[in-house]
């Protein structure tokens, strides 16, 4: 009889202490999951909207009250009909050529900051912060002043230029950029470069051979920043960029849902589906320098 009641005894404690791992489990670890299915959820719902208005048949919004109702390709074939190709071409080009000029020169302005010691160095550290400090739409007027007289010189420079815009980006990013890169540069430590100019290497090769393969997770981090700015940006290539071929996606995509009328939403979503690629394939291939950490290069020498 004892035994027995040591037995149930043990068994209730035994439930007891489930119990109490379980709510411990939940209290710490357990309530994390419902959370992020539901950030998942609110996260993926867009892109399936997306996805389904562009598979519609009927290319309408207002007729997608249920998803993936119909699977239809007639607005990625219709995309063939269009300039998207040519908008996607020019907004690759601004893109890559943005995210390049914003590595190096934010490289080379952070490199300059971290290593050298000149006269207005702090201050140029200060003007860059405050620049930072002002709202992009401040600086479109004048902007656009800048471009009309530049292109009465220049004609490159100008209204309707892509190299004009590549310019406009590679401006307003530069700064942050630098203060990005200029406490990345400062963890480096001065001793590598002073070895290297004791066996002889000038400032070029020290900044290219031993700095730069050094931070190259900061280097990815803002490449792929420049680039995602570049290619989702409206504002700016809708001011600067005037002729259809010229034009980027996002302001070549917005005319054809611009009149409420003749809206083509269908082939709209069809192009956001298309553009959102190039972004995707350099996400993921950027991935491994950015999970990576930020000092993974220099661990690794």
């Amino acid at each position: 009889m004892s035994t027995t009641t040591e037995l149930v005894t043990t068994s209730g404690v035994g439930r007891t202490r489930a119990r109490a791992r379980r709510g411990r489990w939940w209290a710490e670890v357990g309530w994390k999951y419902p959370v992020a299915i539901l950030i998942l959820c609110y996260a993926m719902f867009p892109l399936l909207f997306i996805v389904s208005a562009s598979l519609d048949a009927r290319g309408s919004l207002a007729s997608s009250s249920q998803l993936f109702r119909s699977f239809d390709l007639g607005s990625y074939e219709a995309l063939a009909g269009t300039h998207f190709w040519t908008w996607m071409g020019n907004t690759l080009y601004v893109g890559i050529a943005s995210s390049l000029g914003a590595v190096i020169m934010g490289a080379a302005a952070a490199y300059a900051f971290s290593r050298f010691r000149f006269t207005g160095r702090r201050v140029g550290l200060t003007s860059l912060l405050v620049i930072q400090m002002f709202p992009q739409t401040v600086a479109f007027v004048a902007v656009f002043l800048m471009l009309l007289a530049l292109g009465e010189v220049v004609p490159a420079l100008g209204i309707n230029s892509r190299i004009a815009l590549i310019c406009i980006y590679l401006g307003g990013a530069l700064g942050a950029n630098t203060f990005l890169m200029y406490g990345f540069f400062n963890s480096i430590p001065q001793d590598l470069d002073e070895s290297a100019k004791i066996d002889g290497a000038t400032h070029a090769q020290v900044f290219w051979r031993i700095i730069m393969p050094l931070v190259t997770p900061i280097l990815a981090v803002v490449g792929l920043l420049a680039f995602i700015s570049a290619f989702g940006d409206f504002i700016l290539a809708k001011i600067v960029l005037t002729s259809e071929p010229n034009w980027t996606l996002a302001v070549g995509m917005y005319q054809w849902v611009s009149n409420q009328l003749t809206s083509r939403w269908g082939l709209f979503a069809a192009g956001a589906v298309v553009a959102s690629f190039p972004v995707l394939v350099l996400f993921l291939s950027l991935q491994r320098y950015i999970v990576g950490g930020l000092t993974a290069g220099s661990v690794k020498g």
